[in-house]
């Protein structure tokens, strides 16, 4: 007999790993840069240069580069910063990972800590946090159809499915000259500077996935020697591009990713050769996931009642999509200052960073819980320390919609920031409302026994004839007519004929008359 098949594309993960490391190093400051008397602010970002999979290890080196703010006894200029790097080189086992295997990598840092040592040398010490996974494609082979049966017996089900269409990587590059306001003074030096992605979102169309939303820009910088004080301003560059996908439908469904890859601001020349315009340089990484909905009437089991028809099993795993929701998540609180730190006068930068720590499955929903770093940069009334930093951890907890099931349950959640706000209260205190998007979408996984192949054998006619021509039977809980029909060597059609049934489905105590047909 002549089989036929459809064949559904999926991904199927191997495995992930996860490790805790600390990155350490001493760093002396170059010549150019003056003595360092306090620091007033430390961030840092984690770099891959390179990633590969050698026998069940996902290997891995890149490099950490910080950033460090901090005062100076310099006269006329008490504020500089500072840039350098830690390189790394780590691994990760993962068993059955094999050479050609894709990795998704992430490195995120949980703490940075700069410890001064003497005025020209710094301790700088960071908890990082490293995760990989593997992924790699696979077909699923269902079985649909049977060519030239000759009297065979087949049982469908009706199954929905989601087939991965497209899963992929992608860059969007960003290149904006910001000009300075005409009440701001000619730039010296930047001496600080944040990019942050807001309100990403992604639509498919004509072929394309279009990618919009904005990035948020702070940058401290030092006059020019005409007027040297310290000078801050905001401003926010549209993100906006496409991605090409020939796969790209309405009707898919679809998950991307964005996450600011590279950020680069450079100050610049304007027409008359002054120092007022900035050269941002943006790389915006995109992941890319597209699934069709499909569903698949597949064969689940098969008899004949001329000869011997034997189908081989396998357990398989399909996924159909459980929900896609999105929500909101708003957030207000108080940051308080210690005793420690220098009254505020003004708020200057704002830098933010949403953690998404851990996603639970309630019989609510999907209950999302992370923190919302906030690290602010704000001016004082102390001219010795004219910066300082405040930072809040601001925990929040949100449970998004979803339908119960009794299956196992893929989660992908995204997580975004809106919108952050800082409103001075008084000196010591700053008001914080903040509003966070939580995307979600929810897989249910089906586990299904697929048949693998199936094989022919002569009828086994002595034991056909040993075995009684009728049977009494009495329909047990879960029992299907199609079960009834194959252990009782006989078909459906005459079991609704013999017993009048007026269709497929028999109640559990239900009485049947049997009568054993021979092909």
């Amino acid at each position: 007999m002549e089989l036929e098949r459809q064949i559904l594309h999926k991904n199927k993960e191997i495995g992930r790993a996860f490790s805790q490391v600390t990155l350490d190093d001493d760093y002396n400051l170059p010549d150019f840069k003056p003595d360092l008397t306090k620091v007033i602010r430390e961030k840092g970002e984690i770099h891959f240069d390179e990633i590969h999979v050698n026998n069940g290890h996902v290997w891995f080196k890149g490099i950490l580069i910080f950033d460090i703010l901090y005062r100076t006894d310099l006269d006329g200029k008490k504020i500089n910063s500072l840039r350098g790097e830690i390189m790394f080189q780590e691994s990760l086992v993962i068993d059955g990972a094999e050479e050609l295997d894709p990795v998704k990598m992430d490195g995120r840092i949980e703490d940075i800590s700069v410890s001064v040592i003497n005025s020209r040398k710094l301790s700088i010490r960071s908890l990082v946090e490293f995760h990989a996974s593997v992924e790699k494609p696979e077909e699923a082979s269902v079985l649909t159809g049977v060519r030239e049966k000759g009297g065979c017996e087949l049982e469908t089900e009706k199954m929905d499915v989601l087939e991965l269409v497209t899963d992929k990587k992608d860059t969007l590059r960003i290149r904006k000259e910001i000009v300075l306001s005409s009440n701001k003074p000619n730039m010296d030096e930047i001496l600080w500077s944040s990019v942050e992605l807001r309100g990403i979102n992604s639509h498919m169309r004509n072929g394309e996935i279009e990618v919009s939303g904005e990035a948020l820009i702070y940058v401290l910088y030092s006059g020019t020697e005409d007027d040297d004080r310290l000078q801050w301003f905001e401003t926010t560059v549209p993100v906006k591009g496409s991605a090409e996908c020939n796969t790209c439908e309405e009707s898919l469904i679809y998950r991307v990713s964005a996450s600011l890859a590279q950020s680069n601001l450079e100050i610049s020349s304007d027409e008359d050769g002054e120092e007022r315009n900035i050269l941002l340089e943006l790389v915006v990484n995109l992941s890319i996931c597209l699934w069709k909905e499909d569903q698949v009437e597949m064969i689940s089991d098969i008899y004949a009642l001329n000869r011997q028809v034997t189908p081989k099993f396998e357990k398989a795993y399909f996924e159909k999509l459980l929900m896609k929701n999105d929500a909101k998540c708003r957030i207000a609180e108080k940051i308080e200052l210690d005793e420690t730190q220098e009254d505020i006068l003004q708020i200057c930068v704002n830098e933010e960073r949403l953690v998404i720590e851990q996603t639970t499955v309630t019989e609510e929903g999907v209950l999302a819980e992370g923190i919302l770093t906030v690290t602010i940069l704000y001016m004082t009334n102390d001219e010795s320390m004219p910066i300082s930093s405040a930072r809040a951890f601001l925990p929040f907890s949100q449970t998004i919609e979803m339908p119960g099931t009794e299956g196992e349950v893929n989660i992908h959640l995204d997580g975004g920031i809106d919108q952050v706000t800082t409103t001075l209260s008084d000196s010591r205190t700053i008001d914080v409302k903040a509003v966070i998007s939580l995307n979600l979408l929810a897989f249910e996984q089906q586990e299904r026994q697929m048949i693998t192949e199936i094989e022919e054998a002569e009828l086994d006619l002595a034991a056909l004839q040993q075995s009684p021509g009728i049977v009494g039977y009495i329909v047990r809980e879960g029992d299907r007519l199609f079960g009834i029909a194959k252990e009782n060597h006989t078909t459906i059609e005459n079991l609704i004929e013999t017993n009048h049934l007026n269709g497929m489905f028999v109640k559990p105590g239900e009485k049947l008359l049997i009568i054993k047909t021979v092909g």
